[in-house]
């Protein structure tokens, strides 16, 4: 492997914003779906996010395929559903680009813990970061089932190895906890203007 297993995210950041700085939606999903193998390396305690991740990509990707001009802007996609008066369905791309951003602030997160607390367990990383980001979003089952999965986190040791590939890990893993997370606070910001950003699960 070439690089971390962060290098295809990271080349990929570079192409999210237009020239004018408009999130653009391919390159945002592509960038996402970068982000699935490295979800993967967690294995089973993983499980839920890789599939919520997994469907909410799919479901905005194929919103943007039905009519790739239109939608070339991800935030068309949101405008559209809030004149209509559906972005607060359980299966609008509004939700789905919710429910997208905030499981990468949790992953972001997780990686920040892994950076900055060399002593915990990989356990600890994941609760620690799923308690500042998607619990407060979940109900009783959902947070009952995420708290059950984290125990089965790998090894960090292990983890690291297989993540590292042939290039510095954590100088990529910095650079994608700086790099990402201006995305992801505009996601959060536009979707707060229409009222969006606090939609429970």
């Amino acid at each position: 492997m070439e690089g971390s297993v962060f290098t295809p995210s990271l080349e990929g950041m570079k192409h999210i914003k237009s020239p004018e700085g408009e999130m653009l939606a391919k390159p945002f999903l592509d960038v996402c779906k970068l982000i699935l193998p490295v979800i993967d390396k967690f294995g089973s305690a993983m499980t839920l996010v890789k599939s919520d991740v997994g469907g909410n990509i799919s479901r905005l990707e194929k919103k943007y395929e039905t009519n790739p001009t239109k939608y070339k802007f991800l935030y068309n996609m949101v405008k559209e559903e809030v004149e209509c008066q559906t972005a607060t369905g359980s299966s609008s791309c509004t939700n789905g680009l919710l429910w997208l951003t905030r499981a990468m602030d949790f992953v972001v997160e997780l990686f920040r813990n892994l950076l900055s607390h060399p002593d915990w367990t990989m356990t600890e990383c994941c609760t620690d970061s799923y308690g500042k980001t998607l619990k407060k979003f979940h109900g009783w089952l959902a947070s009952s089932s995420f708290t059950v999965a984290m125990k089965l986190a790998p090894d960090r040791k292990k983890f690291m190895e297989v993540i590292a590939g042939s290039g510095d890990v954590n100088a990529d893993m910095e650079k994608f906890c700086s790099t990402f997370p201006p995305f992801l606070v505009e996601n959060h910001k536009f979707l707060a203007n229409f009222g969006l950003d606090d939609m429970k699960a």
